[in-house]
């Protein structure tokens, strides 16, 4: 797929996967100059690169699972997902995504989630899931954002996510800093109020994930729930 300035690619070398396994560590901060993990060998790998130069400026890696096969997914390390393995329907896990530092046009996101949206159709996906990154692992710095989730936006029971991690912040245990919902959603990352506005939903509580120095939330999104003039204007990406 490409939009005139940049080509959306799935990752066919291992050379590809190492391209986005810098971006990543670049992106998420890390002190290495790779992030790896056993996941990558059997994710498909999809990129976002610059026609002209050639730079990498956008990678995510996706993996599709029914049933008890999620089970298989990143996101269960840390989330109790035994409601989820009654789910009927594929469910596809968006893992990883990042976008250069460096890079502010917005055409990136949206050739991303034109891709993702054209992979979602193909394949019959009903339920996007993954894990939300917030940047560190103070939760004081998003206590706004964690009472907004908490008051609006839990999963429903049948699909609630429980506790697996070791560490763990559940937001019924923090005090609101008094934010209003405009500064809470300002604090929240971009994938994330996506997410939101097509109807999605998080887990009750935020694993704190310390290699990669995040506090992340399980977050779900039921296809059906998306509302059909928010479809339209994915499907028009594409």
């Amino acid at each position: 797929m490409s939009n005139g300035r940049y080509d959306v690619f799935t990752a066919e070398t291992p050379q590809d996967i190492q391209s986005a396994q810098a971006l990543r560590a670049l992106a998420f901060g890390l002190k290495t100059p790779f992030d790896c993990d056993a996941f990558d060998t059997h994710q498909r790998h999809v990129l976002v690169r610059e026609r002209g130069g050639g730079r990498l400026v956008c990678c995510f890696r996706i993996g599709v699972f029914e049933g008890p096969g999620i089970m298989d997914s990143y996101a269960a390390q840390y989330y109790g997902l035994a409601r989820l393995a009654g789910f009927e329907g594929k469910m596809m896990e968006l893992g990883r995504f990042c976008v250069h530092p460096d890079a502010a046009d917005p055409d990136i996101v949206r050739i991303a989630w034109a891709e993702l949206t054209r992979f979602v159709d193909s394949q019959g996906i009903r339920l996007l899931f993954g894990c939300t990154s917030f940047k560190g692992t103070d939760p004081r710095a998003f206590l706004g954002t964690f009472a907004l989730l908490a008051q609006d936006h839990l999963a429903p029971r049948a699909w609630h996510p429980t506790e697996a991690a070791d560490e763990v912040v559940r937001f019924a245990d923090l005090a609101s800093d008094g934010l209003g919902r405009k500064d809470a959603l300002q604090h929240m990352p971009p994938l994330l109020r996506t997410y939101l506005l097509m109807g999605g939903w998080v887990s009750d509580h935020a694993v704190v994930d310390r290699h990669m120095n995040t506090l992340h939330v399980f977050t779900g999104l039921e296809i059906d729930a998306i509302p059909d003039n928010r479809k339209r204007l994915l499907r028009g990406l594409v």
